[in-house]
Order: structure tokens, then sequence, then C-alpha cells
């Protein structure tokens, strides 16, 4: 079990920052994610401060019991340019640690580990020594707002700073908002049409892939639940 505590952030490079804690070890069904995150874990006194990358499909997550665990989700366009996000999709990437038992390395630098309450101050000095970025034509072609950057520039551009294409990041908010739509209380066949698909198998193959469950599966255990 999993307890946690989430807030948005007025920063523009957070999409969200969650603070955790395992009460048991436990796993369970996970879906694809098109953001990447750093995440810091307390667990027995150690820390380990660890990068997950974007998840393609929809997998298993397992965890220990008595971790604390803080969770930075970073918006999609931000990116550190010394370490590409397509070298660490579907995967997490362990960074080493410093002397300090509260610091860690990243782009030959020792860093203290942030807080749920300091979370933009550290990442605002990261920012400040070009460890982050962010590519504004990630954000403005997701709203699909007009720019002058070659169709193939823009491509090259989403892959650097999001590891995965337009097409494949638009799957996955898809599948996601389709799941929410059937969470809410919506038919199968409603939910087709409003999430824009050509059909219930059709959906029923991106839920698969991106949610891991079926439409079916979702409706019983919004009924139950």
């Amino acid at each position: 079990m999993i307890t946690f505590e989430q807030r948005t952030s007025e920063s523009p490079y957070i999409e969200s920052v969650t603070h955790g804690w395992t009460q048991h070890a436990g796993s369970s069904v996970r879906p694809s994610e098109c953001h990447w995150h750093m995440v810091f874990v307390r667990e027995h006194g150690r820390l380990h401060p660890i990068v997950v990358g974007p998840l393609q499909t929809a997998g298993v997550a397992s965890w220990g019991g008595g971790a604390e665990i803080l969770w930075v989700k970073f918006r999609l366009g931000t990116y550190m340019p010394h370490l590409p996000v397509k070298n660490y999709l579907d995967s997490e990437t362990t960074l080493p640690g410093a002397a300090s038992a509260n610091s860690f390395w990243l782009h030959s630098s020792a860093w203290q580990f942030p807080t749920y309450e300091n979370v933009e101050t550290f990442i605002d000095r990261l920012v400040r020594q070009d460890v982050l970025g962010f590519d504004p034509v990630v954000r403005a072609a997701l709203r699909d707002q007009p720019q002058d950057v070659p169709s193939r520039t823009v491509r090259h551009r989403f892959l650097r700073a999001t590891g995965l294409t337009q097409t494949h990041i638009r799957q996955i908010e898809r599948a996601q908002h389709a799941a929410a739509l059937l969470r809410d209380g919506f038919s199968i066949l409603n939910t087709v049409y409003e999430a824009g698909y050509s059909d219930q198998p059709h959906l029923t193959k991106s839920l698969r892939r991106f949610v891991g469950t079926t439409p079916a599966q979702l409706v019983r255990s919004t009924v139950t639940g």
C-alpha cells in the first residue's frame, strides 16, 4: 500500500510533485507514461536518486516497504541536455551518491536532495546551471500552435526533449483520456466516440497497450468500487 499527497507547481518545468510512503512491499499494474521523472527514495536510512524515463507501454510497478518517496514529474519539453531522454526510455537510472549522505552527483556537481516543500528551488538551481532546459517547440506542437519550424526539425526536437514521437505521446494521452471517461461512468460505445477511436476493438487494443486493462475491466472496477 502507498499513501501519498500530491500538488501542482507554478514552475514551468514541473507537471506535479508527489510525496508518498510505502506501508509494505507490493506491486500493481501501472499505465504508460509520456513524462519523465526524478524520484528520490529514502529507504532503511539510505537515499536513492533515480531518473525514471518515459514508459512506452503499460507494465508492472513494484516497491519495497518502509520507504519515503518524492516524485518530480516534469512537463513535456523539459529535458537535460547532457542526458538525452531517449537513453533512459522504459528504464530507471540511479544517480551516484556524493560525499554527503544527503547529496548526489549530477552533471559533475554535487546536489542536495530536495524536499516536498523546496522542489521548485532545487529545479531553479538546475536550470541556472544549465543542467535542465525546456524546448518551447514541443509545447507549441502539442497545443497545435502554428510555428515556423520544418516538420523534420519538430520530430528531432520531440525525440531530444521527450524520447517519444508526437504521435506516440498523443496515443498515450488518448488512452488515458478514454480510461478517465470509463471511470467517470461513460459507456464503452460512448467512450469510443468521445475519444476518437474507430471502433471498440481499437479502444480495447489501445487500453491494453497503454493502460494495462480492458474497457470491460475498467467498467467493472468502477461499478464494484
